[in-house]
């Protein structure tokens, strides 16, 4: 039986490493026996915990041992974990079994309001917190509704909320009972207080210690405060304060009062609540005797109390003598940016590994920084063991099935088709894999420009001569129609499924993260929410990842044995000899307190539930146990990617109090030199020379102009075979616009033989192509059929002066100056007196006069030398006509005629052409002159090689 008047509550100072010293504790006082080890237990507040504990022990032992019984209180399954404590309960009703967290949020989505399903699963994830909240502190429906009643003045849409909440909280517990469940909180609370009524009576044999939990959560309390009194039961708390460094003044001082207030921001509140439900006093509390490794001085604990005073004391900070403000082993990096913070970290981590034996930890609740960490970590070959994982979204497995989702969201669109069949789990492995990417580097380069039609049709259309499109058009069958209409989620995690199987095969299910993958779809595919739920193309990639984000996948053990990456519930029971506390800034640690959609803090307040304050004191408790490792640094970036930080309040404190924590200079110069490239060196205007050989001897008539304004950008198209490339699923740009009219124009030639009348219905169908986009569709049709009318009445009236249309799109060649030119031209017309038109079409300008007398406009005129040579096949004649026909604006209409001969007498346009292009052909092409970056930058205005040339660098530079 339980002994009233005995109490065991012992606390292992925060400047000791909780597991290591209960560990060692343990192991002193009943490890004589071998037997008496094994025939105790150990409540822990989680899984974590008793990884902690467990590993502590093998540390301790130093040989082989028999371990007590290490059993979470928040496991789910708690009473298997127990054992046969409650087997013998038989009179009792047994207690239900829980509902899954993932089938829970499920039916909680399908009865809330939202706007698709996604919106709804967010609310229900935030109403399940609230429903957990409640069911924790064991909240009766009526003490809520009572609580709603008494609080006054709450905002319209906080009525509203806490009606549905009532409501919910109300019948919930009826719509589980349905299905022979419970929610899970629920079902720990009953397992618990069985647990305590039980060993009220019957003791259970051997050692019962209660270790590291801090939780005042009344089932929870009860429990503990069982093992409190029961023979051989103790009770051990992490981190309290006792007189000796906390005065009882400022203990009382932290509350609560009647009302239920307090300090709740203070790290030592929840320890007090505590306390009080476990009807203990403070000073019924005992120092635990043993330590282990990794202790700092007990006087840093001492300075840490005083800097953690709640504010009404803090005047004392300027009386304390200096041994009670000293802060010794502790220092302080602040960096200019996160990226520089990640790596100032990684390299005190690595710093600490040239000592034998030192471990180190990096403690932070900020797991965009830990991963930057363990990234940088993978520098010197280092596999850091980061104890909280990474979502399951972020794994292989997840991210497959998103892209799944998100090609089939898109209707295939190119940029989602292509990044799921890059995805590392696509396309086989070995040979298989590297044929695969071949393909898919190919169906790349076909996807460049303007999205094709949506869906499988869309992409046939656009990709039907292309070979590899065809070896991977079964692969993605499948996700064609997944999402076209609206279906239950339950057959979207069957298609899901489907179609990973279909791209990765057995691939897609290796691994944790393919096995959690494989779990999850299974569950959806048989839940009865699931299949209720509706999922469309809108909301299933929010939706998908949401559920995802659910599932942590946590490495196996295997990581480096003396680095280690945890978060603040890993690091409560455990301790580094350097630890490393990242993330200091105000938002971060403490972190912005996550609102509640469902219950204001007001009622929050009346019900006597832990308020978002209660959050920032376990985190600075939290801050507080990790200051008691032997070394500590503590870093923070003064901005983030969108503005200056502020310092976090707790570090703000132990600066004030030490008069300035030692800034670690060393370690912050350091991360500046590791990837300092040194001063800039600018490059000086590339010119390359190359070797006669490799100069071209052929060139085409649009490259002449390049290469007189920019010959280097010709040498890179030209001798370098560079190109540049569209985007995948770019806005249709000039030049697809140019290409599309040439389309038109070259087909009204062929085929209607240039009726005037025919122009502007194939213009109007050209406008009506699904591929183009409404908004450019209707900027760009009242312009471009403009153009047409004005190009179609040229046609009436060149008709009428008996010149006819000869050929369009023609090809041809001829070699000028021992160099053979070829072009092909857009249009060439017969003149009434048998001679030629040479006709350009530009959807844009056409160049200037000055250009053309310049010569840095050579096109039409090295088209007319091909024509007066015969180049052009079928075509015969002097040239004599010259024109562009711009449909770009021009003086208040759309549509002009640029004859650039106009200022010549006959045939010195064509001289004028042959004698720029020789001089060039003979500087460039048959000479030794370099390729100097733009030698004329005013006709140089395209910039597909200024980033090769490095122009920033140079141009304009003295």
């Amino acid at each position: 039986m339980s002994d009233p008047q005995r109490v065991a509550v012992f606390t292992i100072p925060s400047h000791r490493s909780f597991a290591d010293a209960l560990a060692a504790g343990l192991i002193a006082h009943f490890g004589k026996d071998p037997l008496a080890l094994a025939q105790g237990r150990v409540l822990l507040p989680n899984n974590r915990a008793v990884r902690s504990v467990t590993e502590a022990f093998v540390r301790a032992s130093g040989s082989g041992l028999l371990l007590p019984r290490l059993i979470p209180v928040g496991d789910p399954e708690l009473d298997e974990r127990v054992g046969r404590a409650l087997d013998r309960i038989d009179e009792r009703e047994p207690i239900p079994m829980a509902i899954g967290p993932d089938e829970r949020l499920l039916r909680l989505a399908s009865i809330v309001p939202g706007e698709g399903t996604a919106e709804r699963f967010r609310l229900a994830a935030d109403l399940a917190r609230t429903l957990d909240a409640l069911l924790v502190e064991e909240i009766d429906p009526r003490r809520l509704k009572e609580a709603v009643a008494e609080t006054n003045g709450l905002a319209h849409h906080w009525e509203h909320s806490l009606a549905r909440l009532q409501l919910i909280y109300e019948n919930w517990p009826h719509l589980l009972r349905e299905q022979g469940a419970i929610d899970l909180a629920e079902r720990r609370n009953r397992l618990l207080h069985r647990l305590a009524d039980q060993w009220k009576d019957e003791p259970p044999p051997g050692f019962t210690v209660a270790a590291g939990i801090t939780t005042a959560a009344p089932a929870v309390a009860a429990l503990v405060a069982r093992v409190a009194r029961m023979p051989e039961g103790s009770v051990v708390l992490p981190g309290l304060w006792l007189p000796n460094i906390f005065p009882e003044v400022e203990w009382e001082a932290l509350g609560p009062d009647e009302d239920g207030r307090g300090e709740a921001a203070h790290p030592q509140f929840h320890l007090k609540l505590l306390l009080e439900r476990l009807g203990v006093a403070r000073s019924e509390v005992r120092a635990w005797r043993w330590s282990g490794s990794s202790a700092s001085s007990p006087f840093r604990a001492r300075a840490v109390a005083n800097a953690m005073a709640a504010p009404d004391f803090s005047h004392k900070w300027e009386i304390l003598p200096p041994s009670e403000r000293r802060l010794s082993g502790i220092r302080l990096a602040e960096l200019p940016d996160p990226a520089s913070e990640a790596q100032a970290i990684a390299l005190a981590l690595r710093e600490a590994l040239e000592t034998p034996g030192k471990t180190t930890a990096l403690v932070t609740p900020d797991r965009q920084l830990a991963g930057r960490v363990a990234s940088l970590l993978a520098r010197w070959g280092i596999d850091a063991d980061d104890s909280a994982g990474k979502p399951l979204s972020a794994s292989p497995a997840g991210t497959l099935l998103l892209g799944i989702a998100g090609a089939a969201a898109e209707e295939l669109a190119p940029v989602p088709l292509l990044a799921l069949l890059k995805h590392p789990l696509v396309g086989g492995e070995g040979d298989d894999r590297l044929a695969w990417l071949d393909a898919v580097r190919e169906l790349d380069l076909k996807l460049r420009g303007p999205r094709p039609a949506a869906a499988l049709a869309g992409l046939d259309g656009k990709l039907a001569s292309v070979r590899e499109w065809q070896r991977l058009r079964p692969s993605v069958e499948g996700i064609d129609a997944l999402l076209r209409d609206p279906i239950p989620l339950a057959r979207f995690a069957q298609g899901l499924a489907s179609a990973a199987q279909s791209l990765a095969g057995d691939r897609a299910w290796a691994g944790p993260d393919g096995r959690m993958a494989a779990e999850l779809l299974a569950e959806l595919e048989a839940s009865e929410a699931a299949a209720t739920l509706t999922v469309g193309a809108d909301d299933a990639l929010p939706l998908l990842r949401q559920l995802l984000d659910r599932w942590a996948v946590r490495p196996p053990y295997g990581g480096h044995p003396r680095i280690f990456i945890w978060g603040l519930l890993e690091a409560r029971l455990q301790r580094a000899d350097l630890m490393v506390l990242g993330g200091l800034s105000e938002g971060t640690w403490p972190a912005l307190p996550a609102p509640d959609p469902w219950l204001p803090p007001k009622v929050r307040a009346v019900l006597g539930m832990p308020t978002l304050e209660t959050r920032i004191g376990l985190a600075a408790h939290d801050f507080a146990s990790a200051l008691g490792a032997p070394e500590v640094l503590i870093t923070r970036a003064r901005r983030d990617a969108k503005s200056p930080t502020v310092a976090s309040r707790f570090l703000l404190r132990l600066d004030a109090i030490s008069g300035g924590l030692p800034r670690d200079a060393r370690l912050e110069r350091l991360t500046r030199a590791l990837d300092d490239p040194g001063s800039p060196q600018p490059v000086d205007r590339p010119a390359p020379a190359p070797q006669a050989d490799q100069r071209p001897d052929r060139i085409s008539v649009t490259a002449v102009d390049r290469l007189k304004a920019d010959p280097f950008a010709f040498y890179a198209q030209a001798i370098l075979k560079l190109r540049s490339l569209d985007p995948v699923d770019a806005d249709h740009s000039a030049r697809w616009k140019g290409e599309a009219v040439h389309t038109v124009l070259q087909e009204w030639l062929q085929h209607d033989d240039c009726e005037p009348d025919e122009l502007r219905n194939r213009a109007e169908r050209l406008l009506r192509d699904e591929a183009i986009h409404p908004m450019l569709r209707a900027l760009w049709a009242p312009r471009l059929l403009e153009a047409i009318d004005w190009i179609a009445a040229m046609e009436r009236e060149n008709q009428a002066q008996g010149r006819r249309p000869l050929a369009a799109e023609a090809t041809g060649e001829t070699i000028l100056a021992g160099v053979t030119v070829h072009g092909r031209v857009d249009r060439i017309d017969r003149l009434s007196n048998a001679g030629l038109a040479i006709v350009d079409y530009k959807t844009g300008q056409p160049p200037t006069q000055k250009a053309v007398t310049e010569g840095f406009a050579l096109q039409l005129g090295l088209l007319g030398l091909i024509g007066r040579a015969g180049g052009f096949e079928g075509v015969s004649g002097d040239p004599q006509a010259f024109e562009y026909w711009s449909l770009a604006r021009y003086r208040g209409q759309f549509g002009r005629l640029m004859c650039p001969d106009k200022d010549m007498q006959p045939g010195e346009f064509l001289d004028h052409a042959f004698r720029n292009f020789a001089d060039a052909a003979g500087r460039w092409l048959t000479g030794s002159e370099p390729f100097t970056a733009k030698l004329n930058p005013a006709y140089a205005p395209y910039g597909d090689y200024d980033q090769l040339m490095r122009l920033e660098e140079w141009y304009g530079r003295k």
